[in-house]
């Protein structure tokens, strides 16, 4: 997966599958636009996105999260449940404000 911290006065934690980097996907009035531009970052396994995610939920940061995996990843860190999730053509996303 692909985690991008992009510093502002409210840290934005950017987190998506590496397979869906620079894909639009579409399901009537709705979008999900996994542009590059936000969401490109570092190659990050598993257990060292846990860490930021949870570190970065301290810091009073926003997630913007797609994808599977990365889904998967965030729920294991505790900041997101299933509730939280949305979907746009299959692809699962959940955007969270610590």
């Amino acid at each position: 997966m692909i985690v991008n911290v992009i510093k502002s006065y409210r840290d934005v934690v950017t987190i998506c599958d590496t397979e869906l980097l620079g894909k639009c996907f579409e399901e009537g009035k709705f979008q999900l636009d996994i542009k590059e531009s936000f969401y490109k970052g570092e190659e990050t396994p598993e257990e060292k996105a846990i860490q930021i995610m949870q570190n970065m939920s301290r810091e009073d940061a926003t997630f913007n999260i797609a994808g599977e995996k990365s889904i998967n990843t965030a729920i294991k860190a505790g900041i997101i449940s299933e509730e939280g999730i949305k979907k746009i053509q299959g692809i699962p996303f959940a955007l969270i404000l610590m």
